[in-house]
């Protein structure tokens, strides 16, 4: 578990890089009860506008929360978490999909052994998520 005293403004997280295929996209709509066929229908979603099927935003946040619990070593020390959803990832029809990556940094200390941390969230070149940012209580 990461100490608050190791950490100082501009102390980065490792980079990470979440794969995301159309099989998880199924696994997730199990998981979540979203059955929108945008998720996993590729006609549907190119009718309504999109370029392919794309993964939930839901998932896409859940992908960026890990990298900070990840961080932390205790998912319990997230505290809060806002994004906004800027750009769908698409997820191609291939065994390898698309990877979600994700980096950040920390912006601010705060009391009780508290930072912010700034994500940056993208995949395939394209900031997905936008103002994307965690508290978390360090040990």
């Amino acid at each position: 578990m990461i100490s608050y005293d190791d950490v100082t403004v501009g102390t980065e997280l490792p980079a990470r890089s979440f794969p995301v295929t159309r099989a998880d996209l199924v696994r997730y709509a199990g998981a979540s009860g979203d059955f929108n066929p945008i998720h996993w229908n590729q006609r549907v979603a190119t009718t309504v506008g999109l370029p392919d099927v794309i993964a939930h935003g839901m998932l896409t946040m859940g992908l960026a929360a890990r990298a900070v619990t990840d961080w932390t070593g205790d998912p319990a020390a997230l505290r809060d978490f806002t994004v906004r959803f800027a750009r769908p990832v698409v997820v191609p029809d291939t065994d390898e999909g698309t990877s979600v990556e994700v980096t950040g940094v920390v912006k601010r200390t705060l009391d009780d052994h508290q930072v912010l941390v700034d994500l940056t969230v993208s995949a395939a070149g394209t900031k997905v998520l936008g103002q994307a940012r965690a508290t978390v209580r360090l040990a």
